[in-house]
């Protein structure tokens, strides 16, 4: 397995819509064990492969801490089916290094997806994990976390997003 590099706020690939994977084969399947090995390396709970500076709808998540035993795992072309209820918390992003902020999503979501076999799935998650799924498929659409930050929150945070987008990586506190 290898080590992927982040990707920060600022590069283009963040931004873009990504597209399908087209056959889950040894070259996804490795790609998906180090995108696990990554996360986990990175101390994040989820990794969209556009963070790591590929465009394909896959990510990973790691569901252990809430729900203690329960092993990291990939989702390859997601689709949300359905999500229900609303809820408020905390949330950081690897590319955003050190910034937490209050976001309102959905407490459920129900998905549709690859798993790292090519074997379609659909799974129904809430709390901790559903907002991992979410923030993750977000990314992959193009999407991040601040999108979703108050003007005058994102005012508070502007000198420090300025820096990072021009790639002196700091720690927001």
């Amino acid at each position: 397995m290898a080590m992927l590099d982040l990707k920060y706020y600022g590069d283009p690939v963040l931004r873009k819509v990504s597209k399908p994977v087209e056959n889950v084969d040894g070259r996804i399947v490795k790609f998906a064990e180090d995108l696990i090995e990554t996360m986990g390396a990175k101390n994040g709970i989820g990794l969209a492969a556009n963070q790591v500076g590929e465009a394909v709808r896959i990510f990973a998540v790691d569901p252990s801490l809430a729900n203690p035993g329960e092993k990291p795992f990939v989702l390859i072309n997601p689709r949300i089916i359905a999500t229900e209820g609303d809820v408020g918390y905390e949330e950081g992003c690897l590319s955003f290094p050190g910034l937490f902020e209050r976001v309102q999503r959905p407490e459920k979501v129900l998905v549709e997806a690859l798993d790292i076999d090519g074997n379609s799935i659909r799974t129904e998650r809430d709390g901790l994990v559903a907002r991992i799924i979410l923030h993750e498929n977000d990314h992959l659409d193009g999407k991040l976390f601040i999108d979703y930050f108050s003007f005058l929150r994102k005012q508070m945070y502007n000198n420090k997003l300025k820096r990072l987008k021009a790639g002196e990586i700091e720690v927001f506190r």
